[in-house]
């Protein structure tokens, strides 16, 4: 994952003790370019998605950097995992990615990408970081940095899609496409379309405020509408920055992170491209733990982001990762989170084994879950003997059936209680009993 330096609370929040402004921004980039070129660096990419506030943070970063003697080339609105691969492809030292991802219009947020599409080294983070409190200085006339659109990014970054399945094909098969007025509304249709598909695009009308705006992974209720209405085999929800993926199966039933990630791996089983674990995340539901289990698939939990999961690929040498929300990694094909790669690997997993969407997510039973946030007033010992004597409790009852969870929350003053298994019933008890004695706790 590249390096964000601003939360997702956008133009309203901070990080550290700076405001994000486009004052900020500005010194930003030029502290980037600062750093890139001392390490010899030249030229850096900058995409975004399609939020209001892009374009004045765009700017902003082009005039740093080219303050800073660096090169700029603008890919305008292009999904975070294409401005990855662009970085890669056009030989950049950086790209920059200005998206807020899933969150409303008025977020937003600034990623960075090595030259490997992958986060920026720790050394150079830090370089960064300690870059922006120094003094303003541009370069001098004849050493500007100089910006250019990059006209094709689009194109190539469809058929870097498109090559991630080779040999797929989708004649005869009708999709609804959700493009959640986000950065992939010129990219996605241009994928689908190009392999045969009958194709009903949704949600590729952005106008800078309608970003996730009751659409795309984050409002999948308005695509499971729009397939059971149109009579459609299936439906691609996309979230702002195109890196998320949900579908929708021809019954209107949503086909999660968790499916899509076991049918993935399956096929990857099936045709010996599958090593190392899949890895899923603390939240990742236990029935997909059962079932890769029954099909003999390593599997391993990371904590809770996306971030975590690759460490743990990287580390375990896996390629196949994601989590519940949606976030699919498949390493062979893409640096990092990608919808479109997602989607296509699915489908052609489909088109493979002759089945339908729906036929391929029967191949495991989600267990009931039951999460329940209990407030907190101050940071909350986890091991007092209370809490530790209900959870305890709770596993005995669920034996191999199940698991318990707790975890704090890191935005809020929350300790959220989890609980699956196969007795949705029981399940609802145990996570009343164990909330209850957090909350008694926390007294």
């Amino acid at each position: 994952m590249g390096r964000k330096f601003f939360g997702t609370d956008g133009i309203r929040g901070r990080v550290g003790d700076h405001p994000l402004t486009a004052d900020f921004v500005l010194r930003l980039g030029w502290a980037a370019g600062r750093v890139l070129a001392a390490a010899g660096g030249s030229t850096v990419l900058i995409g975004k998605d399609t939020r209001i506030s892009g374009y004045m943070f765009e700017s902003a970063l082009e005039a740093g950097f080219s303050a800073a003697g660096v090169n700029i080339r603008l890919l305008g609105p292009l999904p975070t995992p294409g401005i990855a691969h662009l970085t890669q492809a056009l030989g950049a030292q950086a790209g920059v990615v200005i998206s807020a991802s899933h969150n409303p219009y008025h977020d937003n947020g600034i990623k960075f990408f090595s030259a490997a599409g992958r986060k920026l080294a720790d050394d150079i983070e830090l370089a960064i970081e300690e870059e922006i409190s120094r003094p303003f200085v541009t370069v001098d006339s004849a050493r500007l940095g100089n910006a250019r659109r990059v006209t094709d990014a689009v194109d190539r970054y469809a058929a870097f899609c498109l090559s991630s399945a080779p040999g797929l094909r989708l004649e005869g098969l009708h999709i609804v496409l959700d493009c959640a007025n986000g950065a992939a509304y010129q990219v996605a249709p241009q994928v689908f379309s190009a392999l045969g598909a009958r194709l009903e695009v949704i949600g590729n009308t952005p106008d800078g405020l309608n970003i996730n705006s009751g659409c795309g992974s984050t409002h999948i209720g308005h695509l499971r509408a729009e397939v059971l209405a149109r009579g459609a085999d299936l439906g691609i929800a996309l979230d702002g920055d195109a890196d998320r993926l949900l579908m929708v199966d021809h019954k209107g039933e949503i086909v999660d992170g968790d499916q899509l990630l076991f049918i993935i791996a399956l096929a990857r089983q099936a045709a010996g491209s599958l090593p190392g674990p899949v890895v899923g995340t603390l939240m990742t539901n236990f029935g997909l733990e059962k079932a890769f289990a029954e099909h003999k698939i390593a599997f391993q939990r990371a904590k809770v982001g996306d971030r975590y999961v690759l460490a743990l690929l990287d580390e375990l040498g896996g390629v196949i990762g994601g989590e519940s929300s949606g976030h699919i990694l498949c390493l062979d094909k893409a640096s990092t989170g990608d919808g479109i790669i997602a989607a296509l690997q699915v489908l052609a997993a489909a088109r493979e084994a002759g089945r339908t969407l729906h036929e391929l997510k029967q191949g495991f039973r989600k267990f009931p879950q039951e999460l329940i946030n209990v407030k907190v007033r101050e940071r909350l010992n986890l091991e007092t003997p209370s809490i530790v004597q209900a959870v305890k409790a709770a596993e005995g009852q669920l034996g191999s059936q199940g698991r318990v969870l707790l975890r704090p929350s890191g935005t809020e003053p929350l300790i959220r209680v989890m609980v699956e298994g196969a007795d949705p019933a029981l399940v609802h008890e145990l996570a009343e009993h164990i909330a209850a004695a957090v909350a008694q706790a926390a007294e």
